[in-house]
C-alpha cells in the first residue's frame, strides 16, 4: 500500500494543502462557474469542509461551510449581548442545523434559510439585512403596508450594525456544533451563555440519528423485574461514528448516593469515554464543595463530576460552566488532563491566523499552569466543585470523619436555577389537581 492511502483525509487548518478545484455550474447565469473544496480541521469545530465558488462569465461568487464531524451529545443555545464594535467583531460558527435568532426584535433566521457559516456577529447581520432586502422594490409596489414593516425591521439591523444599538443574539443548535467567541479566555465571558439541552425525538429525525418511522411507529419496551449487573446496548462512536457497543452498570458509592456508569470503547478506532449520570431523586439544596489541595496526594483523590456539576480553580483563572465534559468519574488528577485535552485541541479560534498574538500568549501561558497543577507542580491550590443538584462527589481520605482540607456547605437555589434545570414546573404530587393559585381573579370574585 502507498503512502498516499495513509494520509489524512483532513489536515489542520494551516497546513500546506491545494484545495480540489472542481467545474460546476453557476445558478446565476447557468454558465461554467469553478468550485474548490478544502477538507480541513479547525479549533471547536473539528472536521469541516470550506467550498468556494466563483464564476468568470458573471462574477458571482459564494462560499459555504458544511461540518464534517461528529454530532455533539447534546444540542446547545448560545447566547451574546452586544453592546460594542469588538462585540460585532466576535467570530461566529454556525452549523447547518443552527437557527440564528435577534431577541429584542423576535426576529428568527431559521436553520433551512442559511447553510454552514464562518463569520462574525456583524456578518450575520449583514446577511439578514441584503436577505430581507432582496425583494424591497418588488413589495413597494405590490404591497406597501408590508414593505414599510420589513424596512423597520432592516432599520433596526442596520442600528444594531453600526453599533448604536445593544440587542442580543443566540444561536439554537440540536448538534451541538455551532459557536460564538469567548473574548475573556480562559476565563469566562460575561456577555456569553452557553446551555446543553436533550434533544427531541424530532430534532433526532432532523440530524439523521432516528428514522422518521420511530416516531410514527414506537416500539413498546418490555419492563424487566432484574436489571443485570453490566447492560449492553447498541451505539455509534462519537469519534469515528462506525457501530460500536456501550456498557452501563449501576454503582453505588459509600457516603454519597446511587450513580449509573456508562462506558464506551469502540472496537473499530480504539476511542474510549466514560460517562456518570447520577440516580435517585433530585435533591432539594445545591451543594458546594471546596478542597485546598496542598500535595500530589490530593490528586488521586475519586471525583465524580456530575454534567450539572461547574468547576473552578481561582488561582489559575480556570472556571468549566456546567455541562462542560459532561459527567465524568476518575480521580481529580484525571479530570484536570482530560480539562486540558479538551481545551487545547477544542478551543474555539485561539489556534488560526485569526488571533492575535497576545491571545495565544494567554492562552498558552493559561495551559502551561493548568498542566502544572495536573502534574502537582502548582501547588496548593483550591479546587471548587458546584453543583446545584448535589449529584458530584470528591472523596474525602478521613471518612466517615471531616476532612480538614475539605469543606462542603450545602445552599438554597435560586429561581433562575431552577429554571435552567426545569424544576420550576415540575410537581411530582397531586398533579392532577389545579393549583389554587391557577385561577385568582376566580377566587377573588366568589
Amino acid at each position: 500500500m502507498s503512502d498516499s492511502a495513509n494520509e489524512p483525509i483532513f489536515v489542520d487548518i494551516g497546513d500546506s494543502s491545494r484545495p480540489s478545484e472542481i467545474e460546476s455550474l453557476c445558478m446565476q447565469c447557468h454558465e461554467n462557474g469553478t468550485t474548490r473544496l478544502l477538507l480541513t480541521k479547525i479549533p471547536h469545530f473539528k472536521e469541516v469542509i470550506v467550498m468556494a465558488f466563483e464564476c468568470p462569465h458573471c462574477g458571482f461568487r459564494n462560499n459555504e461551510l458544511q461540518s464534517a464531524g461528529t454530532i455533539a451529545e447534546k444540542g446547545h443555545t448560545v447566547t451574546c449581548k452586544i453592546d460594542n464594535k469588538e462585540d460585532l467583531n466576535r467570530q461566529l460558527v454556525k452549523s447547518d442545523y443552527a437557527s440564528v435568532k435577534f431577541l429584542e426584535l423576535d426576529l428568527e433566521i431559521p436553520s433551512s434559510s442559511k447553510r454552514g457559516l464562518l463569520t462574525t456577529v456583524e456578518g450575520i447581520l449583514s446577511n439578514a439585512i441584503e436577505d430581507l432586502d432582496e425583494s424591497q422594490a418588488v413589495r413597494k409596489h405590490v404591497d406597501e403596508n408590508l414593505y414599510n414593516q420589513i424596512q423597520a425591521v432592516i432599520n433596526k439591523l442596520e442600528a444594531y450594525k453600526d453599533g448604536s444599538e445593544h440587542f442580543t443574539v443566540r444561536i439554537d443548535d440540536p448538534s451541538g456544533n455551532s459557536y460564538i467567541e469567548n473574548l475573556c479566555l480562559p476565563a469566562q465571558d460575561p456577555k456569553l451563555e452557553v446551555r446543553w439541552y436533550q434533544r427531541t425525538p424530532e430534532q433526532d429525525v432532523q440530524l439523521g440519528l432516528r428514522a422518521q418511522e420511530d416516531l410514527d411507529n414506537p416500539t413498546e419496551e418490555n419492563d424487566d423485574d432484574e436489571v443485570p449487573e453490566v447492560m449492553s446496548f447498541p451505539s455509534n462512536c462519537s469519534h469515528c461514528s462506525r457501530p460500536s457497543e456501550t456498557n452501563m452498570h449501576v454503582l453505588d458509592i459509600p457516603h454519597f448516593k446511587e450513580v449509573i456508569i456508562m462506558a464506551t470503547n469502540c472496537q473499530h478506532c480504539g476511542y474510549k469515554s466514560n460517562e456518570v449520570k447520577a440516580g435517585g431523586a433530585i435533591s432539594p439544596l445545591g451543594k458546594r464543595i471546596t478542597l485546598n489541595m496542598t500535595d500530589a496526594d490530593d490528586l488521586s483523590r475519586d471525583i465524580l463530576k456530575s454534567e450539572t456539576c461547574g468547576l473552578s480553580i481561582p488561582e489559575i483563572n480556570l472556571e468549566l460552566t456546567p455541562g462542560t465534559l459532561g459527567g465524568r468519574f476518575t480521580t481529580v488528577e484525571g479530570l484536570l488532563r482530560q480539562v486540558h485535552e479538551e481545551l487545547d485541541q477544542r478551543a474555539p479560534f485561539l489556534q488560526g491566523d485569526s488571533a492575535s498574538e497576545e491571545s495565544r500568549t494567554r492562552w498558552k501561558t493559561f495551559l502551561d499552569k493548568l498542566q502544572q497543577v495536573a502534574d502537582g507542580e502548582h501547588l496548593p491550590c483550591t479546587l471548587i466543585l458546584n453543583d446545584p443538584l448535589s449529584n458530584s462527589y470528591l472523596q474525602n481520605l478521613y471518612a466517615p470523619d471531616d476532612d480538614p482540607e475539605m469543606m462542603t456547605e450545602t445552599y438554597e437555589r435560586d429561581f433562575e436555577t431552577n429554571e435552567s434545570l426545569g424544576l420550576n414546573d415540575m410537581k411530582l404530587e397531586n398533579y392532577e389537581k389545579k393549583d389554587e393559585d391557577d385561577h385568582p381573579m376566580e377566587e377573588a370574585s366568589q
